[in-house]
């Protein structure tokens, strides 16, 4: 089922997401729905706080954009840690829609977290997994990209979607 995706600045994007505790079958069925919702939106991640869930998960696939496409993955609980490298990716979000901008983030990263059933995984990522990876775990916190932008980029793009949703 295609779910409604939250759009900034809805206060809803800024609360700090929960630790999930029941892998069941509603868990799946969330999952499996924000992959739906994803895909139908054309993003490469998804995470549940912009579907109005306060749970710590996501789902990322790079489609045909990198070393992982075309594989949807799913990372519940995740913690992010080793951070090395610096990159600056032009950075969308399905929260802040026609909008984007350069963001710096870490180029390498180790992430640690579990699959639907509950067990513990880690992987290293790189390039463009890696930032989609830094994006969606922002979501969890309740940071969108457009936070990490000067004050004024803010203004302007709060601007450009106030008046998006008036015309």
């Amino acid at each position: 089922m295609k779910l409604e995706i939250l759009k900034y600045p809805d206060p809803r994007l800024s609360l700090k997401a929960q630790p999930v505790d029941k892998f069941d079958g509603s868990l799946h069925q969330l999952l499996n729905d924000m992959a739906e919702t994803m895909y139908a939106a054309e993003g490469i991640g998804l995470a549940a706080p912009q579907v109005g869930k306060s749970l710590r998960l996501f789902v990322v696939d790079l489609g045909e954009h990198g070393e992982s496409s075309g594989k949807l993955m799913e990372f519940i609980n995740p913690v992010l840690s080793r951070g090395e490298g610096t990159t600056t990716f032009e950075e969308g979000c399905l929260s802040v829609p026609g909008v984007t901008e350069e963001v710096d983030r870490f180029e390498n990263i180790t992430i640690s977290f579990q699959d639907r059933n509950g067990k513990a995984q880690e992987m290293m990522a790189q390039g463009l997994l890696a930032v989609a990876l830094q994006h969606e775990n922002d979501h969890l916190d309740g940071v969108l990209f457009v936070e990490k932008l000067s004050p004024m980029k803010r203004r302007l793009i709060k601007k450009k979607l106030q008046k998006a949703v008036t015309l």
